[in-house]
């Protein structure tokens, strides 16, 4: 092994129909996904969705109420987990306290009973890919949280599994760390091609580092797609406004002949969508548009947006971020926030033409909250 990094073999996860019931509560319902040889898939959503479930049942944690795992073409659904051939990094990095970090990295190798010289090969070529080498006769108590996540990955990598699982693995760190090891892990993960399932509620992290995003919630998949896909083209309210920061403003609307009227303002719409929204029109449905998909005339760039429409609001409040300033504007009845680039010197109570960019508009049905456009 050496210096070089070895490639562990992919394997492709199927889950079929996969359910977890805990008495009468239902934790993961019929949930049917792929994910692909060498991916890193990101399971997304708030606290109680059932991603950790689902983890949990891959990993065979916990048996599944009905459905099936395949790692490849190899049924799994009943396996103990010493036989799935999985490494899973969790929120607290259960680094053992009396072993040295060598000894820690070690530890899933000598269960396994590898020759010692093997065990020596792995361990310096895992802390090597991590960067710990120098920390290898150090114990856990003299070591930072992120050298300690770091042996926590080295030693779920250093067997060569076949699917590695992470749950919630940056919780604990702080936020200047939290960036560094986002993209420490996802180099390392497309350095080894291991196929990865990773679970978190931080969207960031999920836009920043997977493949694809699988969005959940109450234990159904709602949406899964690559980041962008899920930004731009959500098929829901839930998946709309959990993804994103400041979360898309969502404003409920009549449809008209041509326009869309909410509480005290109105906006005029192309054929095309009006094409889309032509069983809607007599109808209350949902407007959504992202705060930065608009802007404030005079103040920022609008050479991208080739169809717009303007309404005339006043700002209550301003949030001066540095990196982005956000207006929260009112119209008519509605307050809507608008994200700008930088720091714009704008006072609360002056009147602004905010600029929406038609394009980036989405409408969802009051009833279902499902996607129209």
């Amino acid at each position: 092994m050496g210096n070089n990094i070895e490639v562990i073999k992919m394997v492709e996860v199927k889950l079929e129909n996969l359910t977890k019931r805990f008495g009468n509560f239902t934790a993961v319902n019929k949930l049917n996904l792929t994910i692909k040889d060498g991916e890193f898939l990101v399971l997304l959503g708030p606290s109680g969705c059932g991603k950790t479930t689902t983890l949990r049942m891959i990993a065979g944690l916990e048996e599944p109420t009905e459905g099936r795992i395949y790692f490849g073409d190899r049924d799994v659904t009943y396996l103990p987990p010493k036989d799935r051939n999985i490494s899973m990094v969790f929120q607290s990095y259960a680094v053992w306290p009396h072993m040295t970090v060598y000894e820690n990295i070690a530890f899933p190798l000598k269960i396994k009973k590898f020759p010692k010289d093997e065990i020596d090969k792995r361990v310096r070529w895992a802390a090597e890919l991590l960067q710990i080498e120098e920390l290898l006769n150090r114990y856990p108590a003299q070591l930072s949280g992120g050298q300690r996540q770091r042996v926590a990955v080295a030693r779920a990598i250093v067997v060569e599994p076949d699917v590695l699982l992470m749950d919630e693995p940056l919780s604990n760190l702080d936020a200047k760390l939290r960036v560094a090891m986002r993209a420490e892990i996802k180099k390392l993960q497309q350095k080894l091609k291991v196929t990865t399932i990773y679970v978190t509620h931080d969207q960031v992290e999920a836009m920043t580092m997977g493949d694809r995003i699988a969005v959940m919630n109450r234990g159904q998949l709602l949406q899964i797609g690559s980041p962008t896909e899920v930004y731009l083209r959500p098929n829901s309210v839930f998946v709309a406004t959990f993804i994103g920061a400041p979360e898309m403003n969502i404003l409920e609307v009549s449809v008209g002949d041509g326009y869309l009227e909410g509480r005290g303002f109105r906006i005029e719409l192309p054929q095309d969508l009006m094409d889309l929204l032509k069983d809607y029109v007599g109808k209350t449905v949902l407007f959504g548009i992202r705060p930065e998909h608009m802007t404030v005339e005079g103040v920022s760039e609008l050479a991208h947006m080739k169809r717009t429409a303007r309404l005339i609001g006043k700002v209550d409040f301003v949030e001066a971020l540095g990196t982005d300033t956000i207006l929260h504007v009112k119209f008519g009845d509605e307050l809507v926030k608008v994200k700008l680039p930088g720091h714009i010197p704008i006072e609360p109570g002056r009147e602004v033409k905010v600029i929406m960019d038609l394009d980036m508009i989405h409408v969802f049905d009051k009833d279902t909250e499902k996607a129209i456009v």
